[in-house]
């Protein structure tokens, strides 16, 4: 059985872009990247929002050569996913292994919850909202700059309430804190 897992890089107030839409700040570094690739190898499927999946999308044509291997890795990861894009607004999707969803559907996730070996993971606060409600999530992952923005997009939408556990922490030398909790 997978777990679903929300997965995020915030900024030190709660958010995952400023008010211009920025979140460059939130680029992880090398050391970073590497815990990332490592925390996420056991996931075969991704669950995004139309806006998570645009910004996601690079990972399927960006040009390797020459690239970094935490960079390599996670492109690879990537795109040897499966990949559920939900939106209203789309007419298709461009990448590999990717088919688009034109409503959130808990029976159907939770169906795939009990029917994957590999873990799913989620992105993007308003799409995660819905798996929160219905209480799909199992495990949130916050990776959290050394920064404040003062406001914009929040990891996690206004009126969710979720209890949780800390089961992981751990501080890289960029000041980008890891937070790994269990949903109760």
């Amino acid at each position: 059985m997978g777990k679903l897992i929300y997965g995020m890089n915030t900024s030190l107030d709660g958010y995952i872009a400023d008010e211009r839409g920025d979140f460059d700040w939130s680029a992880p570094d090398a050391e970073v990247h590497a815990y990332i690739n490592a925390l996420t190898a056991s996931a075969g499927t991704h669950l995004y929002g139309r806006r998570m999946y645009e910004v996601m999308l690079a990972w399927e044509s960006i040009e390797l050569e020459g690239e970094p291997a935490e960079i390599r890795d996670f492109a690879a990861q990537w795109r040897e996913a499966d990949k559920v894009v939900y939106s209203r607004t789309l007419s298709e999707v461009s990448s590999a292994r990717t088919h688009l969803e034109r409503e959130f559907d808990a029976d159907g996730i939770r169906a795939l919850k009990d029917n994957v070996e590999s873990d799913i993971l989620i992105a993007g606060p308003d799409l995660a909202r819905h798996a929160f409600l219905a209480n799909l999530v199992d495990k949130c992952h916050l990776f959290v700059s050394p920064v404040v923005v003062g406001g914009g997009k929040p990891a996690f939408s206004q009126g969710l309430r979720v209890d949780l556990d800390l089961v992981q922490q751990r501080t890289f030398d960029s000041g980008v804190i890891h937070l790994g909790y269990r949903v109760r």
